[in-house]
């Protein structure tokens, strides 16, 4: 929970350009009674610094490497809608195997 959370708050503050701080984040917890570990923020933070929240939030369900902030949509909640449908192309039904495709049947 304590990430998806500071998730919300990093992107709420990097769209309001206004520097990620751990401070800052917890202020938005706060302001939004919601608590988390003490580590969080400052990993946030650490994070913030090291890399362009833009491309997290452009390369959301990318993959690399975006994981703390790739997990948490934006909050108009058009995301979801949008991963949906990649979420379905990747989805193969299993084939099913029969004994025919061993070369062997099991009642014979």
């Amino acid at each position: 929970m304590g990430d998806i959370a500071c998730s919300y708050a990093a992107m709420v503050l990097h769209d309001e350009e206004i520097p990620v701080t751990a401070e800052k984040i917890q202020t938005l917890l706060k302001a939004a009674n919601v608590s988390v570990e003490a580590y969080w923020p400052g990993l946030f933070e650490k994070l913030a610094k090291k890399r362009n929240l833009d491309d997290f939030i452009l390369n959301v369900g990318a993959g690399g490497g975006g994981a703390p902030l790739a997990a948490a949509a934006p909050a108009g909640g058009a995301a979801p809608a949008a991963a949906a449908p990649a979420a379905e192309e990747k989805k193969e039904e299993p084939k099913e195997e029969s004994d025919e495709d061993m070369g062997f049947s099991l009642f014979d």
